[in-house]
């Protein structure tokens, strides 16, 4: 499965680690040094939720900045309409 977002297509992106050696010049050292460097990859923040698609309920992967701006539409949790239940207290 891609790690890709299903609203925004955010996906991974490369990078470098750093690694850095010594005391930096304003702590009074002679300055750091860089000892090593790799690559890696930086991951999107993926969350899978359930969310209205095209009508219908299913399960996405969508990135939390996708979720925060309000582009996710979820779903209703009650499983009864209104109607349902204005006539199930009335029968009682």
């Amino acid at each position: 499965m891609a790690r890709i977002c299903e609203l925004t297509g955010k996906r991974p992106i490369k990078g470098t680690r750093i690694w850095r050696s010594g005391k930096a010049k304003k702590k009074g050292g002679i300055g750091m040094h860089v000892t090593a460097i790799t690559k890696r990859r930086f991951f999107p923040n993926l969350q899978r939720v359930k969310a209205v698609v095209d009508g219908e309920v299913r399960y996405i992967r969508v990135t939390a900045k996708a979720i925060k701006k309000g582009l996710v539409v979820k779903p209703k949790k009650r499983t009864w309409t209104k109607e349902q239940q204005a006539a199930k207290t009335a029968a009682a």
